[in-house]
């Protein structure tokens, strides 16, 4: 099995993305956790995976930065983020996420 980690930033205010509601997919996009970062950006609790397959990480970027009070245009441009990843092999994978309102970027961590 694999296990898995994210990490969240908020990069418009340099700071953990604190309470942002996630979502993890399973291969035929079955619902397989939910749940909100802590105060440091970070959801404990993720399910291990198994190899061989996609997932996907489904972030609220739109809700977490209007609870912050950013006044966002209607619709928001960044909604949900999703970030679609294969399981290759065994061990640990991370998937951090930088985010503003109008931006993100992901990769594989250690």
């Amino acid at each position: 099995m694999t296990t898995l980690s994210t990490h969240v930033l908020d990069t418009m205010h340099g700071r953990p993305a604190a309470g942002m509601q996630l979502w993890l997919n399973g291969p035929d996009g079955e619902a397989l956790f939910a749940g909100e970062t802590n105060t440091d950006g970070r959801c404990p609790g993720l399910p291990e995976l198994a190899p061989g397959f996609r997932y996907a990480l489904v972030f609220a970027v739109a809700e977490y930065f209007a609870a912050a009070g950013v006044a966002l245009p209607d619709p928001p441009f960044l909604g949900n983020v999703q970030i679609a990843f294969g399981v290759a092999d065994g061990g640990h994978y991370h998937v951090p996420l930088l985010v503003s309102p109008f931006a993100y970027s992901t990769y594989r961590g250690s």
